[in-house]
């Protein structure tokens, strides 16, 4: 069997050179242009036919612009007769568009999903979905890999007999109950509610957090409001004023790095799967997945167990 095929999108270049360098093959040379009417143009430069292709494209802002892309990428591939074709989204935007919570409103991680389908794709890979249940929308398979154990590496050094690791939001208590496991450490909640896109409320928190000091874990950062109120809940709750922070997907988007800045953050450690922006929080760090994805890309390829690899939650 020839070598797994990489191509990327224009959406995080950089993370699928170092996959297809671990995976000690070539990304496969590709044009993405735009026309002056403002339509997009993607070529590729090379023969595919019958390979095992691999399009790597997280669907980050400008999010419809690099759905749009990966769609156009995908639909060149089938037409030139790629053998299997696998979507590699590290960060999958929509995915917190799962359901309706007022009635007259898209389902966006539905359509997505629908759009991924109609796209030719043979299976997805995806890492840490804001909901897994996301599964159950696609038709084809979906190989949900989890950053959870790299994260906690890199959080190991945070490791104290006082230390709490706080899920911001009810959502994110299973996480981080994975997290508590392999760092050893208690766990607290805090209970918000959502005003709008970008503010929320704090109820209350369940779990002891005075004199402690708190590892604030979430799947993804967006526009950081929900750290930002979960961090000013831990202070009046009596925390100490040292926190860490760690997400698999760091989108930081608008007031990001300012709300963050204006915290006592002392570590902001996100992975790689969006591509970091202009503007960056002062404390960011970054925990590499590309190791990651490949080994989930080679066990696609060559028929091996990404049991390892997989986030169950």
């Amino acid at each position: 069997m020839s070598e797994p095929t990489i191509l990327s999108g224009s959406a995080n270049p950089a993370l699928a050179d170092v996959m297809a360098t671990r995976l000690g093959v070539d990304p496969v040379k590709r044009t993405l242009e735009r026309f002056p009417d403002g339509e997009m143009h993607v070529e590729i430069e090379e023969s595919i036919r019958g390979r095992d292709v691999y399009l790597v494209q997280p669907t980050s802002p400008p999010v419809e612009t690099n759905v749009l892309e990966l769609l156009l990428l995908a639909d060149a591939c089938r037409r030139s007769d790629a053998g299997r074709l696998t979507a590699v989204v590290p960060y999958f935007g929509y995915a917190r568009q799962d359901r309706r919570a007022k009635g007259r409103e898209a389902v966006g991680a539905r359509v997505v999903a629908d759009l991924l389908q109609c796209g030719g794709f043979q299976r997805v890979v995806s890492v840490d979905l804001h909901t897994p249940s996301l599964e159950g929308f696609f038709a084809v398979p979906v190989e949900h890999l989890t950053a959870v154990p790299i994260l906690a590496q890199a959080l190991r050094a945070e490791f104290r007999e006082d230390g709490v690791v706080v899920a911001p939001d009810l959502g994110a208590a299973k996480l981080a109950e994975l997290y508590a496991a392999q760092l050893q450490l208690p766990v607290a909640i805090v209970h918000k509610v959502r005003l709008s896109g970008e503010k929320v409320a704090v109820r209350r928190i369940s779990g002891d957090v005075r004199d402690r000091r708190p590892i604030i874990i979430d799947d993804m950062i967006t526009t950081g409001g929900t750290i930002e109120a979960a961090a000013r809940a831990l202070l009046e709750a009596g925390c100490r004023e040292e926190m860490v922070v760690a997400a698999t997907h760091g989108v930081l988007v608008g007031p990001a790095a300012t709300r963050l800045d204006a915290l006592p953050i002392r570590r902001l450690i996100v992975t790689d799967t969006v591509a970091m922006p202009a503007v960056r929080p002062r404390a960011l760090e970054t925990a590499a997945v590309s190791t990651l994805l490949a080994e989930a890309v080679a066990g696609l390829h060559w028929g091996g167990s990404l049991a390892n690899l997989a986030g169950h939650r």
